[in-house]
This record gives C-alpha cells, structure tokens and sequence, in this order.
C-alpha cells in the first residue's frame, strides 16, 4: 500500500520537481492568538490555506499615526497557492479587528516536491 506521503512524492515526480503553480506562506498578524488560530481554522477548512503555523508571542515594533509602537502580537505563517492571496486579503479585510491587518505574501522558491504538492491539493484553485 503507498502512504500518503510517498503519494504525494509520485504525484510530485519525486524530489527535485517542480510543481505547477506557486506556493507562498502569507503572514498575518493579530493582538489575540486565540482570534488568529480560529481565523486560521476558517481559512483552512475553505481550502483557502493548507495549513498554518501560529506562534502565539511575537514583539511588533512598528510606527502607527505618528508614533513608535511596541506591542505584543501573534503570527501566522499560512502556506497556500499564490493566487489565493487576495481571497485571503479579502477576508482578513473583512474579519480582522485591525483597521489594517499585516497581510503580506513571501515567495516559496523551492522546497520539498511532495509537501509542495500537498499545499496545491490541500487548497482551492480559484479558476
């Protein structure tokens, strides 16, 4: 019997092949862990993001209306298809207690064929 990870190096071509379209991981932070790990449960199960890696404690230093802040904030990394970035802009716009989330997209330019895979199987193409 193949096991799902070996499915995924097959459907891949084994390592070192490329996929057909773009991976990225989108960062998006929030003040309250709990409200971005449910953010991030919404967005999985609409197969808008194969998964999310939350680090509930980060310290943001940023400038907002003139002055330097210093706050205590939560990540996530959302691994997901390129052209999945403005639905999840969208709904972080929508949902998000921010007035402007930090909703940003950083390239994948290489990684493991078969987990690559799994981001494109585990997510909806939207065309």
């Amino acid at each position: 019997m193949t096991s799902t990870v070996e499915r995924y190096r097959l459907a891949a071509g084994g390592y070192g092949a490329g996929v057909s379209e773009d991976c990225c991981e989108v960062v998006v932070t929030a003040a309250d862990a709990d409200w971005l790990a449910e953010f991030t449960r919404r967005l999985v199960t609409d197969r808008l993001a194969a998964c999310g890696h939350v680090i509930p404690a980060i310290r943001s230093i940023y400038r907002w209306e003139g002055a330097v802040q210093d706050e205590g904030e939560a990540r996530v990394g959302l691994h997901t298809r390129v052209s999945l970035v403005p639905a999840i802009t969208a709904r972080a716009d929508a949902e998000h207690p921010y007035d402007l989330p930090c909703v940003i997209a950083l390239p994948v330019r290489d990684g493991n064929p078969a987990y690559l895979s799994w981001i494109l199987d585990s997510t909806e193409d939207p065309g």
